[in-house]
């Protein structure tokens, strides 16, 4: 595999795995409800393993980070999802978005 592939040839590569592993391909092979779940463990499984300190190797916080993407991609794959169109649809509407934190503060 390349080093520098796009994020819609990552999801290709994700979802021949998905097909080759048996994780199931179609929105009538999975469950979403699981399949997010099973993103959010990964991200508990990354702060984990920055909260330990355990950066690099096997079970690390880049490990676990790349398991959220992948998790993340094979559910974009399996509804057609462009996750490109999207983050960069995001990423525009964020450029001219604010916040107020005074507001987001007094919420806590």
């Amino acid at each position: 595999m390349a080093d520098e592939l796009s994020i819609k040839q990552l999801t290709v590569a994700v979802m021949q795995l998905a097909k080759e592993k048996g994780f199931g391909v179609k929105p009538e092979d999975v469950s979403v409800p699981e399949k997010i779940a099973l993103i959010h463990s990964e991200v508990s499984e990354c702060y984990d393993a920055f909260r330990r300190k355990n950066i690099e190797g096997k079970d690390g916080f880049q490990e676990e980070l790349a398991d959220c993407i992948i998790r993340i991609l094979h559910l974009a794959g399996i509804y057609g999802v462009d996750l490109e169109k999207e983050i960069l649809k995001k990423l525009d509407y964020n450029k001219e978005r604010t916040w107020d934190w005074n507001k987001l503060n007094e919420r806590h």
